[in-house]
């Protein structure tokens, strides 16, 4: 198993449109072999820096399977306008990937 992770750092009084962003895409995911899930999950607010932290969190069958998903013409379609959203959130994503420890 591979979770793939993406962290945002959204400008406060962004979050309704950052989230409604997520909300109203065209996703293929389900199309994918070897995608099993996807989450959006709202972090804190960190109000001294201007914030609220969200991730992005796909679980994939394997490392193998979430490469192939980087590289298909489904990820460059559900990213082609991805700067239009820049002003929601403060830098780019992080990204984050775990492989499962198998047994633990």
């Amino acid at each position: 198993m591979y979770v793939a992770m993406n962290r945002f750092k959204v400008n406060i009084g962004s979050e309704e449109a950052f989230e409604a962003v997520w909300k109203g895409r065209d996703s293929t995911l389900s199309e994918m072999k070897g995608f099993k899930t996807f989450h959006l999950l709202r972090g804190a607010t960190n109000e001294a820096e201007g914030y609220t932290l969200y991730a992005s969190h796909t679980v994939w069958a394997s490392y193998e399977d979430f490469s192939a998903w980087t590289k298909s013409e489904q990820f460059r379609a559900a990213h082609r306008n991805a700067g239009n959203n820049k002003p929601l959130y403060m830098g780019p994503p992080q990204f984050e990937g775990f492989v499962a420890v198998e047994g633990a």
